[in-house]
């Protein structure tokens, strides 16, 4: 066979050793990164460094507790509830006419009612007692800046609101939605004969003058139920 025969064979059997090198060298398995082999990662479910947080509502309150906090997400309500007695006509005390008085709640403290055997008014009741209402209230401003204004504009029928103490929390669904004249007062507001319920009022238009407003808003809540959607 003529040399140049001879070489070019040679050259093509040295060719298809370094193909076959070559795929040899791409496929063996090799370690690192998968991204550096080409291997899509999947997402993670969870970023490191978060914490699951549980479901809200999921541990109702069975025993009767003080509230220290209020939440109501639908109106960008989180705030303390400040336990108050009573003022001279055995009336729930309101929080303080000021900057920090209109970011809190004033809770209808039992245990600070110096006229517990009143008929008319009697002492409201602790969250996540068998019955009687849990009475609050918070102040309206005339410029929309406090709490009664936020519930005012977005509370309605439906809404949940989360009262929580030291250690135990409790979850309720607004039932009940009404307007009242300040002047004629509210028995309903002060019933402690029946079911569990909370029962938020605040000042509502229109405006009179200083600290004058025509009507009261209320909103009654019941404590949500296994029932209730998630």
């Amino acid at each position: 066979m003529p040399t140049t025969a001879l070489q070019r064979r040679a050259a093509l059997i040295a060719s298809a050793l370094v193909v076959v090198l070559a795929l040899g060298w791409a496929l063996w398995p090799r370690g690192g990164d998968p991204v550096e082999r080409g291997v899509r990662v999947p997402a993670q479910a969870v970023v490191a460094g978060t914490v699951l947080k549980s479901a809200e509502c999921g541990d109702q309150a069975t025993q009767p507790f003080r509230p220290t906090r209020i939440s109501i997400k639908v109106a960008d309500v989180d705030a303390p509830v400040i336990a108050l007695g009573r003022d001279a006509n055995n009336v729930p005390e309101a929080p303080a006419i000021s900057a920090l008085g209109k970011t809190q709640y004033a809770w209808d403290d039992p245990t600070q009612n110096n006229r517990p055997d009143d008929a008319l008014l009697p002492p409201g009741a602790m969250p996540g007692a068998p019955t009687g209402h849990v009475l609050m209230n918070a102040h309206t401003w005339p410029d929309d800046s406090a709490l009664g204004n936020k519930m005012l504009d977005h509370l309605e029928v439906g809404g949940r609101i989360i009262l929580r103490g030291k250690h135990a929390e409790l979850c309720y669904k607004v039932v009940r939605r009404v307007v009242i004249k300040a002047s004629d007062g509210s028995p309903e507001y002060y019933q402690q004969g029946g079911p569990a319920e909370l029962a938020i009022i605040s000042c509502s238009p229109p405006r009179l003058g200083p600290g004058d407003w025509l009507n009261r808003t209320i909103w009654f809540a019941e404590p949500l139920t296994a029932s209730d959607p998630a």
